[in-house]
């Protein structure tokens, strides 16, 4: 549970941050480059101390399902900000955390990893949750209405999340710095260009973009790492949706105490049922 309940923490830290600098009217482009700097940064830190030499296909598999994690990590920001403008925050944030239902169903179907009866319950409880917590009753009753960006961005939430089971499952373990080193430097590679379309169009880059990007980065990179070596003490059927409403938990109880928000009696009622959710799930 220890590495989980990290990738937990990581990913509160990584809304907790966006959160208190959201009024600042930042450059999006640049804060998501420079929390890629940071993330491969510390990645490729990580891995200097190590004297694993990288050959045959092992290397080949971590190169090839890097890229493509760091492929579908950009095209999830794309897509998020594009459903904001289009869906509004509500379903948006539904729609990406509820993207867990993919790696959690390819899990149970390619490798047989079935929740026992508690934990299916709660891996329900959780999902319930996650919707209640993230979307208000117009927005459910706005359901008809989803558009292409919704369902690409469910899929693709989806899938950037499975490439971490995937690379439990078909890479060496000992490549996992390697691994995150190469999905986070293909996405600023991918960030910086855009970055810098939006500099040349006269869009400025400030110091509280940069500070915020690299703070930001930091737990994005541990957040993979930790969620990658849960995989080793969890079933990827019960360990997503264990990470999943876990952040959402630990984010409306930061929001409560930090921001001083007042939870309404949905918000009430959905951390109520992920500590419940959470409890089942780690029922053996």
């Amino acid at each position: 549970m220890i590495y989980l309940f990290h990738a937990i923490v990581s990913s509160t830290m990584i809304a907790m941050i966006l959160k208190f600098s959201e009024n600042k009217n930042l450059n999006r482009y640049a804060v998501t480059s420079a929390n890629y700097v940071a993330a491969f940064s510390i990645s490729l830190l990580m891995n200097a101390g190590k004297c694993t030499i990288y050959s045959g296909n092992g290397l080949i598999n971590v190169l090839g399902l890097g890229v493509f994690a760091g492929i579908l990590y950009f095209l999830g920001f794309i897509f998020i900000q594009r459903s904001i403008k289009e869906n509004g925050v509500g379903i948006t944030g539904a729609v990406s955390k509820i993207g867990i239902i993919l790696p959690v169903v390819l899990s149970m179907i390619l490798w047989k990893e079935i929740p026992n009866y508690f934990q299916a319950i709660g891996i329900i409880i959780s999902i319930s949750a996650i919707i209640l917590i993230n979307m208000s009753f117009d927005d459910i009753r706005s359901l008809k209405n989803f558009n292409r960006t919704v369902i690409f961005l469910f899929i693709i939430a989806g899938i950037a999340e499975f490439t971490t089971k995937l690379f439990e499952r078909f890479c060496f373990m000992e490549y996992k710095t390697l691994y995150l080193f190469i999905i986070f430097f293909t996405a600023f590679l991918i960030s910086s260009y855009f970055t810098f379309r939006d500099f040349k169009s006269g869009k400025k880059i400030t110091k509280t973009d940069i500070v915020t990007g690299l703070l930001v980065g930091i737990p994005n990179m541990f957040a993979s790492y930790f969620l990658i070596e849960s995989f080793k003490h969890y079933k990827a059927s019960v360990a997503f949706p264990i990470y999943s409403s876990g952040a959402i938990f630990l984010i409306s109880l930061g929001g409560i105490v930090i921001f001083k928000e007042k939870p309404k009696r949905k918000d009430i009622i959905a951390i109520v049922m992920i500590i419940a959710a959470i409890v089942m799930m780690n029922i053996q």
